[in-house]
């Protein structure tokens, strides 16, 4: 009887274990007339890749296309809005890791990284997301010094000769806590040649509950407004997105066009003390994908521009003991213009030998301004954070990978990149900010990094039954524009800079130098011969970061930066960014096995991931901030023909090994319990299930700070509460091609 495994024992086998270990290196007339044009990409036995089907099931439970992450091995998510959560990779997270979208280098436009790349991909329209957890190799780095993800949308169908495709995907879900809500609609009409397809999609939800018998720190009734019980502010969203795709294909070559438009009119945020109050993007990315007799060309030429406000949401609109008396508006606005051009070739030289080689182009432009808004604080002038910011990218690199028997693989890769960055002069509301705005004025500000990226990978395969891959990898990161640029010392004003989610206020440094990772990683990959019954993956890593970007409690500068911000231990504080010495290390397991399978009764698969990461600061031995404590997901998995049921339980440790510059305030342990069914039929898929069954109160490590309610920007904020996570909610979902 030939055995089916389920979604996440695939992902796993998938990912860790069958995974080709690298492109074809022998070039073949009728297989090239056969395969979709596309160029190959390097394969370690440390990824993972989300397939179609293992994400399917999903989109019934999830409106964020980071939170597929989170069934990978030592990834989890920085909680943000419902629709943009950044990836969390064994220690790193944000601008730290490489994350592509089609090709693209997206870059988050906002003060708060409220919009970062993977938030501009639908999760109706993803088809794969490739997880380079530990060394990813040059030909896939750049300006990070963690794992990469590359996420793609939906590939072009074309008709077989004399042919033509029309089809189309329908589908909608409902979530009981929330009342959130979406649908999705995508449309294809094909021919052997030519292929169009649409894509819309939309997402909304009111505020979430969270569960058990939740009471907000230092609040009385009247203090949360409307707000119920149990109700956790400013987490409603509201997300529509549409995209157009053109493709023509000839041979062995491939053109795509791809259009792409965002809407979101809101998205609150319960760990910043401000909401997106609308967040407008549009994207252009030409595509081409061609195979030749010396190997494979692929390039992307892309322009993304972003639109990007900020306000006080409804739950942010009144002062705490005063019931609805309404807060002071702080309209805030950025605007990104983000263009790029990436090329990449693999080039055939025999059949031991491949070597890739490419550059990246990137030029970005970022305004982030806030108009006077009444008051004595807030006026007359438009205060301007970032002004006509420049950070400019130009890489190239050189890969070689080498099969040098059965048993050995080899990839060895170096990259160069150039980072020029500036920004032009800025000023304050008024002459209260003056003094800080002459000070960074006066600074020079035209800096360029020259950074320097290598990698060695190896595997050796001695067996069937195992497999072993280890490897050494330098690799940089020059700051973002906040980090450099963001200037007032001001408290209003630094509170107004926070890329985690803490609840503090920051400023900018223009002497900070680029962080320098060094990682060294071993994976070990044990499975039977066949690799269809059982599979453990064993990969421990460390990382030593030279000029990590940290921050530390400031004392000069005026403003905020006072005596008394160094020693606070109970509220929340003040900091500039500064470089320091860290060390990150930790180990992730995965693996999985059949317990069960029958002709009648179908089959019983088991599934478990354990990750554990530390992080320290070796200059002053503080803990790293909001690194994941230790974690494990254990699935039992029934499936037969097209039934598939699920039960999962998520264990996650206490997080007590916290970052004191910071105040980052604990979390206590907890297990959560979902339950997930579903049935496919051959066009038409029902998935129902129940989240946290149990309804559990908990937080998650990562969930920041609690300041989703009230005058967020009033220092009477009460200290001390990490976001809730969400209560019991049961959903279903429908999906219906044709």
């Amino acid at each position: 009887m030939k055995k089916r495994l389920s979604p996440l024992a695939m992902m796993i086998l998938t990912g860790l274990a069958s995974a080709p270990l690298y492109a074809v290196h022998e070039h073949d007339d009728e297989m090239l007339d056969k395969v979709t044009v596309t160029a190959a990409s390097v394969a370690t036995m440390d990824n993972t890749t989300l397939k179609e089907n293992d994400l399917s099931s999903q989109r019934a439970y999830k409106s964020d296309t980071a939170a597929f992450l989170n069934d990978v091995a030592g990834m989890s998510m920085y909680a943000g809005g419902g629709v943009s959560g950044l990836p969390f990779m064994r220690g790193f997270a944000d601008d730290r890791l490489r994350i592509k979208v089609d090709g693209m280098d997206l870059i988050s436009a906002c003060a708060n990284h409220m919009n970062p790349p993977l938030s501009y991909l639908a999760p109706s329209r993803v088809s794969e997301i490739q997880v380079y957890s530990g060394i990813a190799p040059v030909s896939l780095g750049g300006d990070s010094i963690g794992g990469t993800v590359i996420a793609k949308s939906k590939q072009p169908e074309f008709a077989a000769k004399g042919e033509t495709i029309t089809k189309g995907e329908i589908g909608s879900y409902y979530r009981s806590n929330g009342d959130a809500r979406g649908g999705h609609l995508s449309t294809t009409l094909a021919s052997e040649n030519f292929s169009i397809t649409y894509t819309g999609s939309t997402a909304k939800a009111n505020n979430y509950d969270a569960g058990g018998n939740f009471k907000p720190a230092g609040n009385t009734a009247t203090d949360r407004g409307s707000l119920d019980a149990d109700e956790v502010g400013s987490s409603a969203y509201e997300s529509r997105n549409h995209a157009i795709d053109f493709a023509y294909k000839l041979d062995n070559h491939q053109l795509q066009l791809k259009f792409a438009h965002q809407d979101i009119p809101y998205q609150g945020w319960p760990n910043q003390r401000m909401d997106m109050t609308e967040n407008r993007s549009n994207q252009i990315n030409l595509i081409y994908n061609g195979m030749f007799d010396w190997g494979s060309l692929e390039t992307s030429l892309y322009r993304e521009k972003t639109h990007h406000k900020m306000q006080f949401g409804d739950d942010k609109q009144f002062l705490y003991g005063s019931g609805m008396m309404t807060a002071l508006g702080m309209p805030m606005e950025t605007e990104g213009d983000n263009r790029g051009l990436s090329v990449k070739a693999e080039i055939n030289t025999n059949q031991r030998d491949l070597f890739r080689v490419g550059a990246d182009l990137q030029r970005y432009r970022l305004d982030d301004f806030w108009e006077a808004s009444g008051g004595m604080m807030m006026a007359p002038n438009t205060f301007w954070n970032i002004n006509n910011g420049e950070r400019d990218r130009y890489g190239v690199f050189a890969e070689w990978e080498a099969v040098w028997n059965s048993q050995w693989i080899t990839v060895a890769g170096i990259r160069h990149e150039t980072v020029k960055m500036n920004a032009d002069d800025v000023q304050g509301y008024n002459a209260m900010y003056q003094a800080a705005a002459d000070a960074f004025n006066a600074s020079d500000r035209d800096i360029t990094d020259h950074n320097i990226d290598a990698t060695l990978l190896a595997r050796f395969k001695p067996a069937d039954t195992h497999d072993y891959e280890f490897g050494y990898a330098q690799k940089t990161r020059s700051p973002n524009l906040y980090e450099r640029f963001a200037w007032s010392t001001n408290g209003m004003a630094m509170r107004m800079v926070n890329l985690v989610g803490d609840g503090n206020g920051y400023v900018g440094n223009v002497e900070l130098d680029p962080e320098i990772a060094h990682t060294l990683s071993f994976t070990a990959n044990l499975h039977d011969a066949k690799q269809h019954d059982w599979h453990i993956s064993l990969t421990p890593y460390i990382s030593y970061v030279d000029d990590f970007i940290d921050a530390e409690r400031c004392s000069t500068g005026g403003g905020a930066c006072t005596a008394a911000n160094l020693t606070t231990d109970n509220d929340f504080v003040y900091l500039q960014y500064q470089n320091v010495s860290a060390k990150l290390y930790g180990m992730d397991i995965s693996g999985f096995k059949t317990l069960y399978q029958s002709e009648q009764w179908g089959q019983i698969t088991g599934t478990a991931t354990i990750s554990y990461v530390r992080g320290k600061n070796r200059d002053t031995g503080d803990d790293l901030y909001n690194i994941m404590p230790l974690n494990s997901t254990l699935s039992l998995e029934h499936s037969k023909n097209g039934w598939r049921n699920n039960v999962e339980w998520v264990l996650v440790a206490s997080k007590d090994k916290v970052n004191n510059e910071r105040n980052e305030i604990e979390t206590a342990g907890y297990g959560l319990v979902n339950l997930r069914t579903s049935y496919e039929w051959k066009q038409a898929r029902v998935d129902v299930g129940v989240e946290n069954v149990f309804d559990r109160l908990y937080s998650h490590p990562l969930s920041g700070a609690y300041v989703g309610q009230g005058a967020t920007m009033n220092t009477s904020v009460p200290w001390g509460q990490t976001v809730p996570g969400m209560g019991r909610s049961v959903y279903a979902g429908l999906t219906l091609t044709f």
